[in-house]
């Protein structure tokens, strides 16, 4: 079984997700008492929310990419970023001498291609949402995206990172939630991505009449899929 490396804490609360759907998956497929070979850097939230709101990519960049570094001296044998804001700089996090870096928009592309699908709400922090670097990738591999109106962006990005962060999850946030993706479903949306790793926290299948897509989920059973097979994502043709 080869080693995942994790790029963590942003939030933990995402993080902790990861780490149960690794091992829990790892258990399912060898049974017994088998889990995931994990190495983690769980970074300080708070320093990459700051540099967030400075607009600072090249600093956080920096900062991951020395996570990334020592996980690979480490002995990770491949590098999860546990976030989707922060794939915004996942070129500049990965390179040459490190290990693959296993990317969530691939690995939620690939799986939205293979429902069938091209056209997808996309819910995220207003990073995610409102800058080009997730949609076009998504775009890369024949999939767009529509998002909220500024109004529900900003309702979004604010139950992101006021609540699910700080590990609240409220019955009145869903409903907003719910009531966002049946906007989007109206102009024309097919299925729902969940593009930030907390989500899944607040919406599951059962709270949607779209096919939903947990990149939180779909990150972590890439990286189970290569620890035990070195299978890294096929990425669906455009």
């Amino acid at each position: 079984m080869k080693t995942i490396g994790l790029i963590g804490g942003m939030s933990w609360e995402s993080t902790l997700l990861y780490y149960q759907t690794l091992n829990r998956e790892v258990a399912r497929r060898l049974g017994g008492l088998h889990s995931a070979r994990v190495l983690m850097h769980s970074l300080d939230f708070e320093e990459v929310v700051r540099g967030q709101r400075a607009g600072d990519w090249d600093a956080l960049a920096a900062l991951l990419r020395q996570a990334a570094e020592g996980l690979a001296a480490a002995g990770a044998d491949c590098l999860l970023i546990c976030t989707n804001t922060m794939h915004k700089i996942a070129a500049q996090v990965a390179g040459e001498g490190l290990p693959p870096l296993l990317h969530i928009a691939d690995v939620t592309g690939t799986a939205i291609r293979a429902r069938g699908l091209r056209r997808v709400a996309l819910l995220g922090t207003r990073y995610t949402m409102e800058q080009p670097f997730y949609a076009d990738h998504l775009a890369r591999l024949g999939v767009e995206c529509i998002v909220p109106p500024e109004d529900e962006r900003a309702e979004v990005h604010r139950i992101i990172f006021d609540e699910l962060c700080r590990g609240q999850v409220l019955p009145a946030s869903r409903q907003k939630l719910q009531l966002i993706v049946a906007g989007l479903t109206a102009r024309g949306a097919e299925g729902v991505v969940l593009g930030c790793t907390e989500l899944p926290l607040i919406l599951a299948e059962d709270d949607v009449a779209l096919p939903l897509f947990d990149t939180t989920t779909l990150h972590a059973l890439a990286a189970v899929d290569f620890a035990l097979h070195g299978a890294q994502p096929a990425l669906a043709a455009a």
